[in-house]
């Protein structure tokens, strides 16, 4: 070896050593200061080193795929997390029959229209899932599946954030909490007191043949129950369905599909402000080629309808005596949207077909003019209960004073006060549309923008 080889040689070893000993004083400050947690440190049990990435979306449905394209186009470095795999819930938390509820015409995410061969069809949920994915793959985005976030907390600088993750922490000037609106099913805590009968949430339906034989009450009428207990009727099954307070709206009224009516009349772009007290979203379906929903119409099919349900003891239910007054609530709501269609069409002279046949009355059945009071789950043979009762928000991985007494983010279209926190894909963020695929691209634009002008200050 050469002389100038030597010193080179010489001189690298020891810058080697000097970078080794520094890492080893930053390594054992570290340690000694903030013990690592073993969630959080590799196979020596060394914390892991702490990641930067600019702005963190934590997320990998539809809202967070929409929010990484918005940020793309404006430059804004990024990173997704997924705990599980793209549109998980999709993939496992929706039954084999699922149909979408909005007509193929009308599905998109932001620059990705839906494929389809039928633009008046309902989509199967696996078909929704592959579109989320397959997105995903369109826009590029910088996805880490298989990622946990187990904490967000304060990073040690003025204005930060640290998120601790199953593969160590990462740090982020901007966070995007789009981790959706349907986190924790919930489940009214009644006992039933009878172990026999078979329980499950709506998220773990996937087949009338998954139940035992035996009758079948579905507690809850949303889009979900409605859909599934037409399905267990139309299986042959004895069915009971519990129905609460809904806002039912038509299927299709004068010749056009409740969504295309929802933008003629400008109500998809009803804000949070002129909501109301009422978050309840509409009771529509696309199952079966899509139809209106009119629980009278379950029961002349043999589905037998009951009011909520209150309370249970040795197998027995107690049911609320509020079955008729939920109806005619659905009732109103459908009469006002007609009439509000109605006069649309009138002022604007419309040239479209009259649809009397909308506005015709069902007879009430006998459950309703005699309403059950109590169900005894022996008697009436019922084997399974489906909690159709929806789902609640789990937030309490977020170490910010961001919530209200109910545990729901306190914001203003996703924008909270603490600087660089957003959330993103909730019911009503900013307005009706704003968890539904066609329109959570609008508010991922304006959070994009919001970030954008946050990094020029």
């Amino acid at each position: 070896m050469n002389r100038s080889a030597a010193i080179a040689s010489a001189f690298g070893h020891f810058s080697c050593a000097k970078q080794c000993c520094k890492n080893l004083w930053f390594l054992s400050n570290r340690f000694l200061s903030h013990p690592p947690d073993p969630e959080q440190s590799n196979s020596a049990g060394y914390p892991l080193p702490v990641e930067d990435v600019g702005t963190l979306i934590i997320g990998g449905g539809q809202a967070g795929l929409a929010m990484s394209h918005m940020l793309s186009q404006r430059g804004i470095p990024h990173c997704v997390l997924e705990q599980h795999r793209i549109a998980e819930r999709w993939h496992s938390e929706r039954w084999i029959g699922l149909r979408f509820q909005f007509p193929n015409w009308s599905i998109l995410l932001p620059d990705f229209p839906f494929r389809h061969c039928n633009p008046d069809g309902f989509a199967k949920g696996s078909e929704i899932a592959d579109f989320i994915t397959s997105y995903a793959a369109f826009t590029k985005a910088p996805v880490r599946c298989g990622v946990k976030v187990t904490a967000l907390r304060p990073a040690g600088n003025p204005s930060g954030f640290v998120a601790d993750t199953s593969r160590g922490p990462i740090q982020a000037t901007n966070v995007v909490v789009a981790t959706g609106p349907y986190q924790r099913p919930t489940v009214p805590s009644i006992p039933l007191g009878d172990n026999s009968v078979f329980q499950l949430h709506a998220n773990t339906y996937k087949s009338p043949d998954q139940l035992p034989p035996g009758a079948v009450l579905v507690v809850g009428s949303g889009a979900s129950g409605a859909q599934i207990a037409e399905e267990l009727q139309l299986a042959g099954r004895r069915v009971y369905l519990s129905v609460g307070r809904h806002r039912r709206l038509p299927r299709r009224y004068c010749g056009r599909d409740l969504i295309w009516w929802l933008s003629e009349l400008g109500l998809d772009r009803t804000t949070a402000e002129q909501r109301g007290p009422h978050k309840t979203l509409p009771l529509i379906t696309g199952a079966y080629g899509g139809h209106t929903v009119d629980f009278r119409d379950f029961a002349k099919q043999g589905i037998t309808l009951l009011g909520r349900v209150l309370a249970a003891q040795d197998g027995k239910l107690e049911i609320a005596s509020d079955l008729r007054a939920n109806l005619e609530y659905g009732d109103a709501a459908y009469a006002e949207f007609l009439d509000r269609v109605d006069r649309h069409v009138d002022a604007n002279r419309l040239d479209l077909p009259s649809d009397p046949a909308a506005r015709t009355e069902r007879p009430e059945p006998a459950c309703v003019t005699e309403p059950i009071s109590q169900l005894d789950l022996r008697t009436a043979a019922v084997k399974s209960l489906i909690w159709a009762t929806g789902y609640a928000l789990d937030f309490d991985w977020i170490k910010f004073p961001v919530f209200d007494s109910l545990g729901e983010p306190n914001h203003r279209g996703g924008v909270t006060k603490v600087p660089g926190l957003y959330f993103l894909g909730l019911q009503w963020l900013s307005k009706l549309t704003s968890s539904f695929l066609s329109g959570v691209g609008d508010d991922a634009a304006r959070l994009a923008d919001h970030i954008a002008a946050r990094k020029m200050t």
